[in-house]
């Protein structure tokens, strides 16, 4: 099986945009659709998003919360309630004016039947689920109401790339009402640390975790938690929010209950989200010059079996054989999960080289080969997709079956550390704006510096295109401002971003 001198090109060093659009294509992830900045998630991609969607699901439910859905179409008057949020997303609402189409004289067919209030497709939902709410709480017996959703989003964005901007998308937005700033708050936290851990412990991608800065906030929000992960272009995604809302959408919807004291209240509310940028995230987090590598967790097959066909009388047995293994690894549980095993039978017209590079390029994390040669010795060749280049594999049938399960977790964990690796090779404290320049005009990566929350210090940033990520949680220490001499100022992360 000669390997060509990489499965993708160009490679990361060459053209890391490039790249990242090469290997969508080679593992057969999703494709532009012919709506102008809409992508089509094909099988494999959906299949990944299936697999994120469901630990997520779990996590969801397992602290409280209930699914539900909510109108796609939500009145243009209900944004305006909230002045703040109307304005963040005004620029990139899409609006239906009109109910149905008319055929001109022409033939052509032109819109008819306008609305008499145009409807805002749904760029986020905390106006109108903030409406549902009011109609749905009436005392303090009805709180805390827990509701997430599973849906699509359309923000109409100028310039697009598959998974990671796009106009519609696939997401989840949790939507809580409280009767306590307290109870909001604990909400808001434990929302970031679910992300958190869904990022670290699921996709092997390490995050820093923490709040974003004013300038950066959810519009309408009165506090926006974040995580943040590095890309191996040494910029951040940011990967999840939970945002505090206070009271601001409570009192816009006029979402009241009657407390245990007998008086009127508003409640406080939160929101949280995370989409298919996930799946880009995964891509730039762990692919190599080969395409993706999918952590096993996250994979929706986590070993193929590619049987060695020589069109022969020994075809029958290989494939046989090929059937008893993955029966056997399906039976497997690894990592608190039932092993995913799979044959690919498809017909490769005696290029199996073709379809085990097929499977690279797709992110299976473990590449079993079964030929006639190894049928009478019982024996597996198998190799590892996060290594390689360590070559082929060659144990007992019996040894191979033992051992997966600790092989797959092998995987899963050298994934996030080389990750978390590369994320503290590449974050560094800087003292001064010229020790700050200097970061960013060489490789660059996270800068971390006492700095002013409430500033946008543009002259400064606006050349190297670096904004403020996030005020780490984990350190609370307060210092003077690099950029403006300010004493008792939080540390701020400052990257570029996606």
């Amino acid at each position: 099986m000669g390997k060509a001198k990489n499965a993708i090109t160009p490679t990361r060093a060459e053209d890391y945009p490039q790249w990242y659009q090469q290997v969508i294509k080679a593992a057969d992830l999703a494709e532009n659709a012919p709506v102008r900045g809409c992508m089509v998630i094909k099988p494999w991609g959906y299949a990944l998003w299936e697999r994120i969607q469901g630990d997520l699901d779990r996590r969801f439910k397992e602290t409280g919360h209930e699914n539900a859905y909510f109108p796609l179409f939500i009145p243009k008057s209900f944004l305006e309630q909230e002045a703040a949020h109307v304005e963040g997303f005004a620029k990139e609402c899409a609006v239906v004016t009109h109910h149905r189409l008319e055929a001109a004289p022409d033939g052509t067919l032109v819109p008819a039947g306008e609305l008499e209030e145009p409807l805002v497709v749904r760029p986020t939902s905390e106006t109108i689920i903030g409406y549902m709410f009011s109609k749905w709480v009436d005392s303090y017996r009805d709180l805390p109401l827990l509701v997430n959703q599973w849906a699509n989003i359309v923000r109409w964005e100028m310039r697009t790339r598959l998974f990671l901007r796009t106009t519609e998308f696939l997401w989840q937005e949790g939507h809580t009402a409280h009767a306590t700033e307290e109870e909001a708050w604990e909400e808001t936290r434990r929302m970031l640390n679910v992300y958190r851990a869904f990022a670290e412990e699921f996709l092997a991608m390490p995050v820093l975790a923490g709040e974003k800065t004013t300038t950066e906030r959810f519009p309408g929000a009165v506090s926006t938690m974040c995580i943040e992960a590095m890309m191996q272009d040494r910029k951040a995604l940011q990967s999840g929010t939970s945002h505090f809302l206070g009271q601001n959408f409570a009192r816009a919807q006029n979402i009241q209950y009657l407390s245990e004291k007998g008086e009127q209240e508003f409640v406080w509310t939160t929101s949280w989200g995370v989409s298919t940028r996930l799946i880009g995230g995964v891509i730039m987090t762990h692919g190599d010059d080969d395409g993706i590598i999918l952590p096993p967790r996250a994979a929706p097959q986590q070993v193929v079996i590619i049987p060695v066909l020589r069109g022969d009388e020994n075809d029958g047995r290989v494939l046989q054989r090929c059937d008893e293994i993955a029966r056997e690894l399906n039976g497997l549980n690894s990592m608190d999960d039932q092993v995913r095993a799979f044959v690919d039978k498809q017909d490769d017209k005696g290029r199996g080289g073709n379809k085990f590079w097929k499977h690279v390029k797709r992110g299976v994390p473990m590449l079993v080969e079964i030929g006639p040669r190894d049928l009478d010795e019982d024996k597996i060749v198998w190799r590892r997709r996060d290594d390689l280049s360590a070559g082929k594999n060659f144990s007992q049938r019996s040894d191979f079956v033992a051992k997966l399960p600790d092989l797959l977790a092998d995987i899963q964990q050298g994934l996030f550390d080389r990750a978390k690796r590369f994320m503290t090779e590449h974050t560094k404290e800087v003292y001064s704006v010229d020790e700050f320049k200097a970061f960013f005009e060489n490789d660059g990566g996270f800068a971390v510096c006492y700095a002013d929350d409430t500033d946008t210090y543009e002259d400064i940033l606006e050349p190297y295109k670096v904004t403020p990520r996030v005020i780490p949680e984990n350190d609370t220490s307060t210092g003077t401002c690099i950029f403006t001499g300010k004493e008792g100022v939080r540390k701020i992360v400052f990257g570029k971003s996606y």
